[in-house]
C-alpha cells in the first residue's frame, strides 16, 4: 500500500483547471468522496452565519461555484457527493447531481433524496460514475429522525464476482450512526470486494466506526486525513474505507475551497481476474 501526503494541492486538482473526462483502466478505478454543501463555498467560520440563508433561497453563486466542483471531479471514475439538493427552489429547481453529471461528463448518474421538504429543499445524495452498474440500491438507513440514506452501487467484474460501493451521509448523533453501521455491516456481511464512502460524521477511533471495522475488516487507509473545517481541518469526517483485497495506489485529501469539508479521493486496484466490466443489459 503506497502513501501520499493527506493534504495535497498539486497540478490539475483546482478547481478551475479545465480537463477531460477520466479514462478508467479495468483494474484501476479512481475514487472521490465529497460533501458539497449545495454549492456554498465557505472559508471562514464566520460564513456558517453570513451563508446560513443559502441553504434555503438562490443566490447567484451557486452555480459557478459547482461549475468549478465539476471541473475538478472531472479527473476520476466514481464520485460520491454528499448534501446536493434534488430540484427546490434553493437549487432554482434544478437536480444538482444531474447538473453536475453533465458538466463533469458523468455517462451515469444516480440520486437519493434523504429528505424531502418539497419547494423548500430535497436534501440528496449524488453518485456519478463512468461505468456503468449492474445494480443500483437506493437504502433507507435506521435512526430515530428520519432523512439519512445510502445509494449502493454493484459494479460486475470479469470473474463473475462484483465490486459493491456504498455511499452514505450518517446522522450526527452516535446512537443513530451505530444503528446505520450496523445495517451496513449487515449488508456487506458477504461481500469480499467492497467501498464504504462518505460523510460519516464521526472519527476513525469513535466506538461506531470502530465496530464497523471490527464486523467487516474493512480498512481506513487515511485514518489522520483531516478533511473539516475545509480552511482549517481538524477533524477526520470524511472516509473511503476498503476490503483489504483492494490494494491502494494513491490517495489523498485534496486542498481545494469549494465547500465547508475538503473532498477525499483514492485510486485502487482490483485484485488479480478482476478486470471491471460494463453492465450487461
Amino acid at each position: 500500500m503506497s502513501l501520499v501526503s493527506p493534504l495535497e494541492t498539486g497540478i490539475g486538482t483546482q478547481p478551475g483547471v479545465e480537463r477531460g473526462p477520466a479514462a478508467t483502466e479495468p483494474r484501476r478505478l479512481r475514487l472521490l468522496s465529497f460533501n458539497a454543501q449545495v454549492g456554498i463555498h465557505s472559508s471562514r467560520l464566520h460564513h456558517y452565519v453570513t451563508n446560513s440563508w443559502k441553504h434555503f433561497l438562490p443566490f447567484g453563486g451557486r452555480m459557478a461555484n459547482l461549475d468549478r466542483v465539476a471541473r475538478f471531479i472531472s479527473a476520476f471514475d466514481v464520485v460520491g457527493l454528499q448534501e446536493l439538493d434534488a430540484g427546490s427552489m434553493r437549487s432554482n429547481y434544478v437536480d444538482l447531481t444531474a447538473y453536475l453529471s453533465e458538466r463533469g461528463r458523468f455517462p451515469h448518474s444516480y440520486s437519493r433524496v434523504n429528505r424531502d421538504l418539497g419547494a423548500l429543499a430535497k436534501h440528496s445524495l449524488g453518485l456519478l460514475t463512468r461505468l456503468e452498474p449492474e445494480r443500483v440500491v437506493m437504502h433507507r438507513l435506521p435512526g430515530p429522525i428520519p432523512g439519512r440514506g445510502a445509494i449502493e452501487a454493484r459494479f460486475a467484474l470479469a470473474n463473475g464476482e462484483s465490486l459493491v460501493l456504498f455511499l452514505v451521509h450518517l446522522a450526527l448523533g452516535r446512537r443513530a450512526r451505530r444503528s446505520q453501521l450496523d445495517y451496513i455491516a449487515g449488508r456487506l456481511a458477504h461481500e469480499p470486494h467492497a467501498v464504504v464512502m462518505g460523510d460519516f460524521n464521526c472519527h476513525p477511533e469513535s466506538r461506531e466506526l470502530q465496530a464497523l471495522v471490527a464486523r467487516t475488516g474493512l480498512l481506513d487507509p487515511m485514518p489522520c486525513a483531516a478533511t473539516y473545517p475545509s480552511w482549517e481541518p481538524r477533524r477526520v469526517f470524511d472516509h473511503i474505507l476498503l476490503t483489504p483485497d483492494l490494494s491502494v495506489s494513491d490517495m489523498r485529501v485534496y486542498n481545494v475551497n469549494l465547500s465547508d469539508h475538503l473532498p477525499v479521493g483514492i485510486e485502487i486496484e482490483l485484485p488479480d481476474e478482476g478486470r471491471l466490466i460494463e453492465a450487461a443489459h
